[in-house]
């Protein structure tokens, strides 16, 4: 909710500053999330008024103006603007004025100057030149009655300032200037001006016959014909500033004159044009098939689950949210129906994002908008659209389908002091209620509530106490210690948290994003093999209508991201959650309703190995470049590495991450196919991992270094081409060495052919340590260790050594 202060103090006008007023604010509950002036800085500008203008003698796009800013003569100025004219009243710098900083942040001094030869003693201004607006089409016209001479930035009102509100959905009586200005009265004691809401004399006996046909779509339907406007009205500058400051610009005056009570009395209104509506209106929910063209431009297609207003030919209106294009007011429009109308939040709620918009109204209708002041708000229209178009106003037809029922809601003292820690009374209590105009009745320690039609956020006992914290101020809640000790929960020294895993990470180079949890459903068949993902009743997108099951989509999405802005070298990973149903993984401790819900870690590298640098190759990542940061990201336990198949990966460059036998993830490139998909020029190397797998960690346990050498042996070994390297390693540590062993390192591969052709062995070199704690190892003891190594592989894998 953006509003400018002026605005909000002529309702409201409390004796504080604006910063204390935007203080009051945000520790009432509604947050000030800017606070800024309409104009920046800037001095010397004052109201010029054009007395005439003539030709530049030598530049056909340059004229000479005479001004008048006050002083004893007129100040001749050279301007370029083409809407320069005699009698015209602008912004005028005079010689040593100070303008808007531009580009390079210094502001810009108007001196005397001369332009092809005319000397030029100041600077007619556009409001794009005095940072007001974008528009740069001419000179700032200003309005007649402007004083010449007068302070620019005193007859624009540039020092006041737009309050910017972050509002909680349960705000909505907060959405105008005037329920803000209800709730500043309430929290400083200041007087609240009521809006002026005069019964406006009816001067036409014109009405339109109109028919609520659903009454759980709308609860109240007021309106009223206006006759003979005039289609030439222009809208008034005061009212074009506000919209501004408000963040809307002006369209024409009636949309402007529904718009501003809009922003003034949060009650979104609807103007047509009478003489293009057939018949009456009907208020119905609309009739699959139907279709209607909505004002921007947009034909959508209707269901009965959408309220509409409709003539005796065709839909006319969306019910709520937005007018249609068929019936809406232009430069010829003569007579209108001006309509105000109570939805049910119910039947407004997720519409809008239905047809991928959204509009002020239908923010402002699926929140709840007052029932009971259609007729007020519509006799204040009626008096805007009479003063700045004119014309004569017909009688008000109000009809009443089905209103709110009342609501009364209770509050024990003794409750809120609970809740809040803090001892209040009754009377203060009572007195927080009434400041915000809640009618209080007192049994007790029982307050009892009747909760005004505005009031739609206030069902149960805590949302009174929520209101007497507001009235009390947050700031002012004690900040009262626990009573009962507090004993830390010790993480386990075998379990490490996220964070540590997300410094581990971030220290082997990868950079962490963070994306939706909801992704496209190709991305789900694609790259996670999911062809029944968890759908998303009501997406905020279309491409964003399911559950991911795997993190790697988004991460192939942040590289693509990257590189289709010139990024060359991607290391990046993500820590979050993926969805599934049971029926595919086993449930767990996160397992909510049918779903699992299993946090996991994956990464993606791409591009260089090593950021650019002198001292090292330029040589691209690859899979083991990958699988060593696995290692590390395990370290210090050893997972095991085994052949398999991704749907998101090369079938043979993917391999499967075993702890303590059980598939923990998979490591591996990503497949051919999606690699062309997304245009990629090199093959990206990805992860994924199960977190709690990865948060697991061997406590260390003490060993005393051995004073005693260690004796190494290298062992060349011909080994079947089906044999796994960590098969190997297995058989090598069960040996039956007597504890001698103490290191084994693979070195080298070598795999011979002949004639071209693979043979069915490689050559495996092996480097083997061996220690003992109490004494030297003899030759003869290594060299039973050896043997004892070479006699255990080839009984369990058939291997020898190479001759």
């Amino acid at each position: 909710m953006q509003f400018p202060e002026s605005w909000l103090r002529e309702f409201c006008n409390p004796p504080v500053s604006t910063h204390e007023l935007a203080h009051i604010l945000t520790m009432a509950g509604l947050e000030v999330e800017a606070l800024a002036p309409v104009a920046p800085p800037f001095s010397g500008v004052v109201v010029g008024a054009i007395v005439s203008v003539n030709p530049h003698p030598n530049a056909d796009k340059l004229r000479v103006c005479e001004v008048d800013v006050g002083h004893n003569l007129p100040l001749q100025i050279v301007c370029g603007a083409p809407n320069a004219s005699a009698g015209m009243k602008v912004p005028c710098a005079l010689v040593g004025a100070e303008l808007p900083a531009g580009d390079d942040g210094k502001p810009f001094q108007i001196k005397v100057g001369k332009l092809r030869g005319v000397e030029s003693f100041g600077m007619l201004c556009s409001a794009r030149e005095l940072k007001l607006s974008d528009e740069h089409g001419g000179l700032l016209a200003l309005s007649d009655d402007a004083p010449v001479g007068h302070n620019i930035r005193e007859h624009l009102q540039l020092d006041d300032q737009i309050f910017t509100l972050k509002l909680t959905p349960n705000l909505a009586h907060c959405l105008s200037v005037f329920g803000i200005a209800r709730e500043v009265s309430a929290l400083t004691g200041a007087p609240l001006h009521q809006p002026d809401s005069a019964v406006h004399p009816v001067g036409v006996t014109s009405t339109l016959p109109v028919h609520v046909l659903a009454p759980d779509l709308c609860g109240r339907f007021s309106g009223r014909v206006i006759d003979s406007i005039n289609p030439n009205s222009v809208t008034p500058a005061w009212m074009v500033a506000r919209l501004a400051r408000c963040g809307q610009r002006s369209i024409s005056p009636l949309v402007d004159i529904s718009n501003y009570v809009m922003f003034e009395l949060g009650r979104p209104t609807h103007i047509f044009d009478l003489e293009k509506i057939q018949g009456g209106l009907e208020v119905r929910w609309a009739r699959s098939g139907e279709q209607l063209k909505l004002l921007n431009g947009t034909t959508i297609s209707l269901d009965e689950k959408v309220g509409v207003i409709a003539d005796n030919q065709a839909v006319e209106s969306l019910a709520g949210i937005m007018g249609g294009d068929a019936t809406a007011v232009g430069e010829h429009t003569r007579h209108v129906y001006v309509e105000a109308a109570f939805w049910w939040p119910q039947a407004v709620a997720g519409r809008s994002r239905r047809f991928n918009f959204s509009t002020d109204a239908g923010h402002r209708f699926e929140r709840g908008v007052d029932p009971a002041t259609t007729v007020q708000h519509l006799e204040r229209i009626t008096q805007l659209v009479i003063s700045i178009c004119g014309g004569q106003a017909g009688p008000v037809t109000d009809v009443q389908s089905a209103m709110p029922e009342s609501r009364v809601v209770t509050m024990r003292v003794s409750r809120a002091n609970k809740l809040l820690g803090m001892p209040l009374t009754l009377e203060q209590c009572v007195v927080a209620l009434q400041r915000l105009a809640l009618p209080v009745t007192v049994s007790g320690e029982v307050l009892t509530v009747a909760v005004p039609s505005f009031r739609f956020d206030l069902a149960i006992e805590e949302d009174l106490i929520e209101e007497v914290a507001r009235m009390v101020g947050f700031d002012n809640l004690p900040t009262t210690p626990p009573q009962a000790p507090i004993t830390p929960r010790l993480q386990a020294e075998n379990h490490r948290g996220p964070y540590q895993v997300r410094h581990q990470l971030a220290h082997l180079g990868y950079q962490e994003t963070i994306n939706y949890s909801f992704v496209d459903a190709q991305w789900e068949l694609d790259l996670a093999g999911n062809s029944a993902p968890i759908k998303v009743l009501n997406p905020i997108a279309s491409h964003m209508g399911v559950m991911r099951s795997s993190l790697i989509a988004g991460l192939v999405h942040v590289l693509k991201f990257n590189l289709d802005r010139r990024v060359a070298r991607v290391r990046a990973f993500e820590l979050g959650r993926v969805f599934m149903r049971d029926t595919l993984v086993p449930a767990s401790d996160t397992s909510v309703k049918g779903f699992s819900q299993p946090m996991r870690v994956a990464g993606i590298a791409y591009g260089s190995n090593h950021a650019l640098q002198w001292g090292l190759d330029d040589a691209g990542v690859d899979f083991y470049d990958v699988k060593g940061d696995v290692e590390q990201l395990f370290g210090p336990l050893q997972p095991e590495f085994r052949a398999a198949t991704h749907p998101a990966m090369h079938p043979g460059r993917c391999a499967q991450v075993m702890l303590d036998g059980a598939c923990v993830g998979y490591v591996g490139e990503l497949h051919p196919r999606w690699r062309q998909a997304y245009a990629l020029v090199k093959a990206p190397i990805v992860f994924e991992l199960a977190l709690d797998a990865v948060q697991k960690r061997a406590v260390p346990q003490y060993q005393t270094v051995s004073k005693f050498p260690t004796v190494q042996r290298d062992l060349a070994l011909m080994v079947g081409s089906d044999i796994r390297c960590s098969d190997l390693m297995a058989a090598i540590w069960a040996s039956p060495t007597q504890g001698l062993l103490t290191d084994a390192v693979l070195f080298d591969i070598y795999t011979p052919t002949s004639n071209g052709v693979a043979a069915t062995e490689k050559s495996y070199a092996l480097r083997l340590s061996f220690n003992r704690q109490e004494a030297t190892l003899t030759d003869s003891e290594v060299d039973a260790a050896v043997q004892a190594v070479l006699s255990h592989l080839s009984t369990t894998l058939g291997v020898q050594l190479r001759a």
